[in-house]
């Protein structure tokens, strides 16, 4: 079993949003995001989803997008993003999946073999720029919702097992400076880290390291619309 990760896909089929606005890599992303799904996952991998999945506003909206996927092999494992305005309630969106292939994560955890893999939103962190009092709050409360995702993951975790947590803000800044999600990750084992929605400037590392644990910067105008090989 591989694992591979891609987010940001953000894509719009029953939205008018369509990407190529933000510039001519974007015309056609989802062709070449598509193309090179299909020549490296097998239906016996798993492919990470951190975030920003379609631009729908409502369930139906962002189900017909990640219905979209469901042609391509492999076992898909999601987060929230900050743009995932369909995703309200996570009994509704996990009663909408295509097929059992789709996983989404919400505050807990999920096993695959002998992969754990655990998730949510997460946000920006002190010392992001325009870091205000009220992202404070919200930083916080992410961390808070993290320390839900461990405790499922203790009830599921066994020894050998490989723990990868998906988050869809970085979280760290780009100075990689000790935050509360780093902190949870280091002081329950994780392994990697797989997050997404940083798009433009090229100054964050696709892959960095912190603490012993790896980080895979993962959007997928970062990585030129190709899926990363995490395991």
């Amino acid at each position: 079993m591989k694992v591979f990760a891609v987010s940001d896909l953000h894509l719009s089929g029953k939205a008018d949003k369509p990407m190529n606005v933000f510039g001519p890599d974007w015309e056609g992303h989802f062709e070449k995001i598509k193309a090179d799904w299909r020549k490296k996952v097998t239906d016996d991998d798993v492919v990470l989803l951190s975030g920003d999945t379609s631009w729908g506003m409502y369930l139906d909206e962002g189900m017909y997008d990640v219905q979209s996927l469901a042609p391509l092999p492999g076992k898909k494992v999601f987060i929230r993003g900050n743009h995932d305005f369909w995703w309200n309630g996570i009994t509704r969106v996990r009663a909408a999946a295509p097929d059992p292939s789709f996983v989404f994560l919400q505050n807990d955890c999920v096993k695959i073999e002998n992969l754990v893999i655990v998730g949510s939103r997460g946000w920006s962190c002190p010392g992001s720029t325009g870091f205000t009092e009220h992202d404070m709050t919200l930083y916080l409360r992410e961390g808070e919702r993290f320390r839900l995702c461990f405790r499922e993951v203790q009830k599921v975790k066994k020894e050998g097992d490989l723990l990868i947590a998906l988050i869809h803000f970085p979280p760290f800044s780009v100075k990689l400076e000790d935050t509360v999600f780093t902190e949870l990750f280091e002081e329950n084992g994780v392994n990697k880290v797989v997050f997404g929605h940083l798009h433009g400037a090229g100054y964050f590392p696709l892959k960095s390291e912190k603490g012993g644990i790896e980080y895979y910067l993962t959007s997928c105008d970062k990585t030129n619309f190709s899926l990363v090989r995490i395991v």
